[in-house]
């Protein structure tokens, strides 16, 4: 039997509780393979204890896994940003995950907020270029709190890694055009009207584009794409932007899905220890209540057991959580749905195993 060695982060607040309920839901689902969880402390509660960030040899620790999974990072009495730094850019810069993945799917009608949106409407992914861009920390603060203050951020754009983004976005349009039996189509987002160094972007995507004459090609400046996912999200299949665009359109993307609740991603080096996590944070007004919904995680489980390879166990969580919201068992994705943390996990466990073969 195939045994998955797994590191666990649980990390702050109600990352704990959701990392809970989907490792519940990872030892039923998993039919032909076992999974071996590695404990690691980093927090926000562990550095206020001990003042330890993530040590260079923990990241080397965990290029050795199969994958790492994350709770939530964020601890109201540390330095904003602090752990979070050391914890989630230690995982993407350590382990290269140039890849972020979010699917955008909805599925149950009552869920979205557009009228008339079915679950035939809102299915598609985000490829988000994940080490580059804003986040590579280049720029800094001078005469900090003074009058003349000034801070500078420098974003940086490298033909390899919107290379190596692009090309994985095409490969996905590809997949799910297979899996959907429908034409492929790959939409690329930028501002390179306004940002002329995006301009990089627009070269990249429509020399890669080339070896993908099977697939639709299409693009979009920012702004107006925020605008026409919401008017037509139907029109959109696969997406490929920027590493601070596609955080921010992702997030938006999440209410198409019902909430924050349910949006899962994966941090991706394709073939190599990759990391995957729910994306609502570490909620600390509500961690502690048994109230958080654990589903963003247990749909990140499943997308970790994908990329794992094992398609029919990510593939039965996923039919389970689709079956609960769409029978209405689970009214809604926040804290206020009358459901506890837990009480949702074991209905996630309960329904995997009525549809154990």
């Amino acid at each position: 039997m195939k045994t998955y060695n797994i590191g666990i982060i649980a990390g702050d607040g109600i990352g704990p509780e959701v990392t809970n309920e989907a490792l519940k839901v990872l030892r039923v689902v998993a039919s032909g393979f076992d999974c071996n969880f590695v404990e690691y402390p980093y927090s926000g509660a562990h550095y206020l204890k001990t003042k330890e960030l993530v040590p260079d040899k923990t990241i080397d620790e965990w290029k050795t896994l199969d994958a790492v999974f994350l709770g939530a990072i964020g601890h109201p009495a540390v330095e904003v940003g602090l752990v979070e730094r050391s914890v989630i850019l230690g995982l993407r810069f350590g382990l290269d995950l140039y890849i972020n993945l979010r699917p955008i799917k909805l599925y149950a009608e009552h869920l979205c907020p557009l009228k008339g949106k079915t679950p035939a409407d809102i299915d598609f992914a985000v490829v988000r270029e994940n080490t580059e861009g804003e986040y590579t920390q280049i720029g800094g603060i001078l005469k900090k709190g003074s009058p003349d203050e000034v801070a500078t951020s420098t974003s940086l754009y490298t033909r390899v890694g919107i290379e190596r983004a692009v090309r994985y976005a095409f490969e996905l349009a590809r997949a799910r055009a297979s899996a959907n039996k429908k034409p492929g189509h790959l939409t690329l987002v930028d501002k390179a009207n306004a940002i002329r160094p995006q301009e990089i972007w627009t070269r990249v995507f429509a020399e890669v584009g080339k070896e993908y004459p099977d697939i639709k090609q299409d693009h979009a400046y920012v702004d107006a794409f925020a605008m026409l996912m919401i008017q037509k999200p139907e029109y959109y299949d696969t997406v490929v932007t920027t590493n601070l665009y596609g955080d921010i359109l992702t997030d938006l993307g999440s209410t198409l899905q019902g909430g924050i609740g349910i949006a899962a991603s994966a941090n991706l080096h394709p073939g190599k220890t990759s990391m995957f996590e729910p994306i609502h944070g570490s909620a600390p007004d509500i961690a502690g209540k048994g109230i958080a919904c654990p589903l963003a995680a247990i749909m990140a489980a499943g997308m970790m057991l994908e990329y794992l390879g094992e398609s029919d166990s990510a593939n039965r969580i996923e039919s389970s959580v689709a079956s609960l919201l769409a029978s209405g068992q689970i009214p809604s994705l926040d804290a206020s749905s009358g459901l506890g943390t837990i009480q949702i996990g074991d209905m996630v466990a309960g329904a995997i195993r009525k549809s154990t073969p």
